[in-house]
C-alpha cells in the first residue's frame, strides 16, 4: 500500500459531526521558517501537529520545546526523510525509534503519538513496524502542495476547495535534508507562511474551527 490518502476517513471518522479542519506541517523544525509559523498560529490562537525530523529535532531542541509549550502536537516525520518502501526493515526501524527518541530527548515532555510516512508512502511492514512502536499512522486529506511554491493563492484556493470537515490538511514548515543540502533562505516557506494567514480566517469565517487532532490512536 503507497496511497497516503487511502485510509483518512479512519483517522476523521470521529470528527466528522463536527467542522473540525486540523492543520499539520511536515520537514521541520527548521530555524529559518518554523518560529514564523508558530508566531503566525499563536496570533490566532490556532493549534498544530508538526511532523518532525530527528535529526533537526536533534538541532533544534527549542523549538520543540516551544511547539509543546505552545500547546501543539509533535509527531514522528523519521529520522532522516527516508522513502521507506524502500528501506529495509532494520533501516525502517531505525528511522521511527531513533527520529521518537530525539524527540523526546529534546523534550521529555512531548508526547509522541503518531508517525507519518515520508512521501506519504506506507508499505504492510512499514505499518507494522510503526504499530510495534505504537505510533498511529497519520495520513492527510487536502494537499495544496505547499512545498513546490505554487503561489499563496494557489495554496489557498486549493485548501479552501477540498477542505471538509475532519479534513487533516498538510503544510510545510521546513524541507527535508537532501533538499536543506543545495542551500536554504528565510523565505524558503514564505508562501506557506503568507497562505497560512489568510486560510486559518477563512476557514473560521466558513464555519470551520482549528481543532488539534484527536488525543486517541486510530485504528487504520
Amino acid at each position: 500500500m503507497k496511497d497516503a490518502n487511502c485510509s483518512f476517513e479512519a483517522q476523521t471518522r470521529r470528527a466528522m459531526d463536527t467542522r473540525s479542519v486540523h492543520l499539520t506541517f511536515d520537514d521541520g523544525p527548521n530555524p529559518y521558517c518554523t518560529p514564523d509559523i508558530l508566531d503566525v498560529l499563536a496570533e490566532y490562537r490556532a493549534p498544530a501537529t508538526f511532523c518532525v525530523l530527528g535529526t533537526y529535532a536533534a538541532n533544534e531542541p527549542s523549538l520543540i520545546r516551544r511547539m509543546i509549550a505552545e500547546g501543539h502536537e509533535v509527531a514522528n516525520h523519521t529520522m532522516t526523510h527516508p522513502d521507506l518502501s524502500s528501506c529495509e526493515p532494520d533501516e525502517v526501524q531505525y528511522q521511527i525509534l531513533a527520529a521518537s527518541r530525539a524527540i523526546r530527548c529534546a523534550c521529555p515532555q512531548a508526547a509522541v503519538r503518531r508517525v507519518r510516512a515520508p512521501y506519504g508512502i506506507w508499505t504492510k511492514e512499514v505499518l507494522a513496524l510503526s504499530a510495534k512502536a505504537q505510533l498511529a499512522a497519520l495520513y492527510w486529506s487536502v494537499d495544496p502542495r505547499d512545498w513546490s511554491c505554487p503561489g499563496v493563492d494557489a495554496i489557498v484556493d486549493a485548501v479552501l476547495a477540498s477542505v471538509r470537515p475532519g479534513a487533516i490538511v498538510l503544510l510545510h514548515d521546513g524541507c527535508p535534508p537532501d533538499e536543506l543540502r543545495r542551500g536554504i533562505h528565510a523565505g524558503l516557506r514564505s508562501q506557506t507562511l503568507k497562505a497560512l494567514s489568510q486560510l486559518i480566517p477563512a476557514l473560521r469565517e466558513r464555519g470551520f474551527a482549528i481543532s488539534p487532532l484527536p488525543h486517541f490512536p486510530e485504528q487504520n
